[in-house]
């Protein structure tokens, strides 16, 4: 598999493409929410804040360049959830995309999931290339024919015509969640998934809207008693009884659902003791975990909480296998960063296809990797600045304090509101895709 061995340090990244307006000003809608690559990464799906879902199709690489690796080019983009009102409680739904999941291909169509802060979709994007003529009863612009007038019969053909590509809704899952929905991830039996809320994580069945199973419910019969919310969860990438959620309060637990109906005894319960030097008044909110991914593999997983990027042998409970500082400068910074919300940020991670590199966006347009072979790490940077097709990205440093070298940017400079919190890596090629704001950055590896 590509990327095998080669490391986040070891790859020169190259710009290739960025999709999006390049204004300043940026409309609330056109705000990225998730980014997803299918399961043969030919296709790559971006939700916004406006509820709409915009897929991008990997162009056939082109034999003549041999350097130039196929564009990824406007498949097709169609809006997946409108605004709602819920009038029973006086709540506005925001049509915003929370998250979307690709479901492996078995036929020439794609389906996908999406959701926002309440309904699941299950989309089918399917290709028309072809066109029926020669109707009986009706003429070529649709209008009927009196079938009296028929005095022959003709055999309809088909005859080509330009490429359609439509998306429609053939399942609404809805009504199963009081809280917002944060997580959905589809099981290995294809045939189920499960949906995270605050409070409860739900089984569905693909087939099935008008019923689900409530497999977790940490809800507390006093709700002044509540500790804890679930901040994320995710299915065993092959072992179809097994998934994970994580806490707020820093934790991950495990549950296998031949144990019981309700899985509200876990399993397996991961959690690292927290440092007594590094206590704070923020300890609890940074050791929130904003987001579980399994390894591809299945052996490990990794949790991203505010500062850091853990990773977690599901052997080893007591402690992460690994653990890689993303910004530890911002440590110091906690206090502003509270002020103005910036440390609520949920910034999502991402495996390599081969379990090899791991990464996660950071501010100033900053992204980071870490190899876990050769334990190196590299901070790249998002910008349209050197926006030339395999222009090599230079690494980015920052200076935490004292004097500044030449190229090192200080904490004070950085921007805030330029964060990168949703990225996803191509599941067979060491191509990344990157969300600014409003924008989407595609790199890959230098080919020579």
């Amino acid at each position: 598999m590509a990327g095998a061995g080669a490391g986040g340090n070891d790859i020169q990244w190259c710009f290739s493409q960025v999709k999006g307006a390049v204004d300043d000003d940026v409309a609330e809608a056109d705000i990225i929410s998730t980014v997803e690559f299918n399961h043969s990464g030919e296709l790559l799906a971006t939700g916004d804040k406006g509820g709409r879902v915009v897929i991008f199709q990997q162009e056939q690489e082109n034999k003549t360049q041999s350097h130039s690796r196929g564009e990824y080019n406007v498949y097709s983009t169609f809006q997946s959830h409108e605004p709602e009102f819920d009038y029973l409680k006086s709540l506005e739904i925001e049509e915003k995309i929370n998250k979307i999941r690709w479901l492996p291909q078995k036929n020439a169509a794609q389906f996908l999931l999406s959701t926002n802060d309440k309904t699941i979709k299950l989309w089918k994007i399917s290709e028309r290339d072809k066109r029926p003529e020669g109707y009986n009863l009706k003429e070529e612009d649709g209008r009927y024919r009196d079938p009296t007038t028929v005095t022959t019969l003709r055999v309809p053909v088909f005859r080509p015509m330009d490429l359609m590509v439509e998306a429609s809704p053939r399942r609404i899952f809805a009504n199963a969640h009081t809280y917002h929905i944060n997580s959905i991830s589809i099981n290995s039996d294809y045939e189920t998934y499960l949906s995270a809320d605050d409070l409860r994580i739900n089984l569905w069945h693909l087939e099935i809207t008008d019923r689900s199973f409530n497999i977790v419910d940490i809800k507390p019969a006093n709700m002044e008693e509540l500790t804890e919310v679930i901040t994320a969860a995710e299915f065993h990438p092959n072992s179809c009884n097994t998934f994970v959620y994580s806490s707020s309060k820093g934790t991950i637990r495990l549950c296998d659902m031949r144990a019981s109906a309700l899985c509200d005894r876990h399993t397996k319960l991961f959690e690292e003791p927290e440092d007594p030097s590094n206590r704070s008044f923020f300890s609890e909110i940074i050791s929130s975990i904003s987001d579980v991914k399994f390894s591809h593999s299945g052996r490990y997983m990794m949790t991203r909480d505010y500062l850091s990027v853990k990773i977690w042998d599901l052997n080893m409970e007591n402690r992460p296998v690994e653990t890689y500082q993303v910004h530890e400068y911002l440590r110091s910074k906690l206090c502003s960063l509270y002020e103005n919300d910036c440390i609520f940020d949920k910034f999502e991670c991402c495996w390599n296809g081969s379990d090899s590199v791991v990464m996660t966006g950071s501010y100033n347009n900053f992204f980071r990797m870490f190899d876990r072979n050769t334990k190196r790490d590299i901070t790249l940077e998002a910008s349209r600045e050197n926006n030339k097709p395999r222009t090599i990205l230079k690494p980015r440093k920052v200076c935490a304090s004292g004097k500044r070298k030449k190229d090192e940017i200080s904490v004070d400079s950085l921007d805030f509101n330029k964060k990168i919190l949703h990225t996803a890596w191509h599941p067979k090629e060491n191509i990344i895709a990157v969300a600014t704001t409003n924008n989407l950055y595609i790199f890959q590896d230098k080919v020579n």
